[in-house]
């Protein structure tokens, strides 16, 4: 098993033999080993109030005895905080599958789904996930995807001049990586990123200009905006409420 220092590792620009026009780029970057730290979805609180922040979301999850050790806005909402797409936490599905055509990024065709279920994580194209629905753990749906199956979204341009900030999810086996852009990226350059240096053969985009992390050990509590669906990597914590030391800690 890999150590703690390396599974929240990758920061700040990993490039490797990324193309010149994304390695100009930086990112944080997130690795988190399924097999060993548990994700989970939120929405909002028992008393329907969306989280909002992620400081209320870890508060929260204290009252609790657990521990958000590493969380990131988890897709596209409407005003009210809804998620535009399927939302499912703790198996259950909070929001429907969205399969309708629109005006902006979450429906760029194909969009896709981020889910967890016995077999591990994967990211589908939206379509497909009736068919792979049963026993889904979590699953959040955004778009749009920008790999699949290895292959980069056909509508992106590589000569895009369309830059923001920008947040994604990929997969590659048991490992979801979580990656936001510290520059203005286009979604090439992201697609990129995902697929030539963290070789995921399966990316999803997030977000954009709202793109936020929490992570203590990077002392990093981005508040861009007011949130919707957030992820979170959690851990349980004693009842004397002191902290069980965490594979991912450093």
């Amino acid at each position: 098993m890999r150590s703690a220092a390396k599974s929240l590792l990758l920061s700040l620009g990993l490039l490797l033999n990324l193309p010149a026009a994304a390695a100009a780029q930086s990112y944080t970057v997130v690795r988190v080993d399924t097999r060993s730290e548990r994700i989970e979805l939120f929405l909002r609180d028992e008393r329907g109030a969306p989280y909002l922040r992620f400081a209320r979301l870890a508060e929260w999850l204290e009252a609790s005895h657990r521990r958000l050790r590493f969380a990131m806005n988890a897709g596209m909402y409407e005003p009210d905080f809804s998620p535009v797409g399927l939302f499912v936490a703790d198996g259950r599905q909070l929001a429907p599958l969205n399969l309708a055509d629109g005006k902006g990024n979450f429906y760029l065709k194909p969009n896709g789904i981020f889910l967890i279920d016995e077999a591990g994580p994967r990211i589908v194209e939206s379509s497909k996930y009736p068919a792979v629905a049963k026993g889904v753990r979590l699953a959040t749906q955004s778009g749009p995807l920008l790999v699949e199956g290895g292959a980069i979204h056909p509508g992106f341009d590589p000569d895009s001049s369309s830059r923001h900030l920008r947040n994604g999810v990929g997969v590659a086996g048991h490992d979801v990586y979580f990656v936001i852009s510290e520059k203005p990226v286009t979604f090439h350059e992201m697609a990129l990123y995902f697929r030539d240096v963290l070789h995921c053969p399966d990316a999803l985009y997030l977000d954009g200009a709202i793109s936020s992390i929490w992570s203590p050990e990077r002392r990093r509590n981005d508040a861009r905006a007011d949130l919707g669906p957030m992820l979170g990597v959690v851990d349980d914590l004693p009842v004397d409420g002191k902290h069980k030391p965490s594979k991912a800690s450093k």
